[in-house]
Order: structure tokens, then sequence, then C-alpha cells
């Protein structure tokens, strides 16, 4: 039986239920190795957005924003998300986690990755660490996953224009 959907790619985690399920075996431990760790919903999130981001997964980036927005997050620090270095709206912790999970993902030559794993141990305990880099290669597979099986991003529902500057601007001081 064939699972492709319509367009030209297999989407992998249909076509192979039972890897597939192993890849969402796996996340449910790190999710549950996160948690023990100390790991908060909001720094997961902001985990797994970051690596998609790296990775361009357009489902994946789709899916933890919105859990990232109903968990809490701000819509500000998800904006400026990709320059998270210089935007000073994050933690140390943060700052060191996100510097570890960019390293896991791009795998950088010996010397950054001794920096970022430095970074990571100024501001991270051992177990979150470790967490924080299983979140990361967790979030790459399944990047992978749905990067390969160019799974789409659904169409958001149209909500009502809001007005622009020029005519607030116009109805007093902001």
């Amino acid at each position: 039986m064939s699972t492709t959907p319509p367009g030209d790619r297999v989407w992998i985690d249909r076509q192979s239920p039972q890897a597939y399920q192993a890849l969402r075996e796996t996340a449910k431990t790190v999710r549950e190795t996160a948690r023990a760790a100390g790991l908060d919903r909001t720094l997961v999130e902001l985990v797994n957005i970051r690596v998609s981001q790296i990775n361009g997964c357009a489902s994946c980036l789709h899916l933890h924003v919105r859990a990232a927005l109903r968990g809490g997050e701000t819509t500000q620090r998800l904006a400026v998300l990709p320059a998270w270095r210089d935007a000073g709206l994050f933690t140390d912790r943060e700052r060191a986690a996100l510097a570890l999970a960019e390293s896991v993902t791009v795998l950088p030559d010996a010397r950054v990755q001794d920096q970022d794993y430095a970074e990571a141990t100024a501001h991270l305990t051992a177990e979150e660490i470790s967490a924080v880099a299983w979140v990361a290669l967790t979030m790459n597979a399944f990047n992978r996953v749905s990067i390969v099986s160019r799974h789409p991003v659904p169409p958001q529902k149209a909500t009502a224009p809001r007005p622009s500057r020029a005519a607030t601007a116009q109805e007093g001081p902001a």
C-alpha cells in the first residue's frame, strides 16, 4: 500500500510507521529526561524552534511556535530568536542552552564546540546539558523526517485586519 501524499515525496513517517513510532517513543523519553533535569517547557520549545530554524523545517516551526505561544512564550522573544545572541532578552541559562543546541545541530569544528560546551557548563548542570543535547538531537531527527517528506504547513485562517499605524496615529498617542 502506498502512503505517498499528493506531490512528489513519500511521507516516510507514514510509509514506515514502526520506525516513526520508535522516534516518537524516543521523543517521549527525551521529554521525561528534560523534565527530570529541570528544563521547563518554555526552554525546551526555544531549543526546538531554534534547531528547526537552523534546519529550515517549516512544519516543525509551525508546530513548536504554536506550542511555545500556548506555553506563555512571548511573540517578541520568538521574533528575535534567530538573533538571540544580540537581543538581550534571554537569560544566561537560556543562552547557554541555545548555544549548545546550535552546536549539536551544525556540528562546528572542535574549537567552537569546546567554546559552546564551556558556556553550557558555566550555566547548566550535567543533567541539563545532557537533556538539552538530547532535545536538540531529537528535534534534528524530526526536522529531517519532515524536510525529507516535505510535510506541508496547513494554511491559517485569515484574521480581521488590524488598523494601520497611520490610522491609529490619528486616533491619539500610542
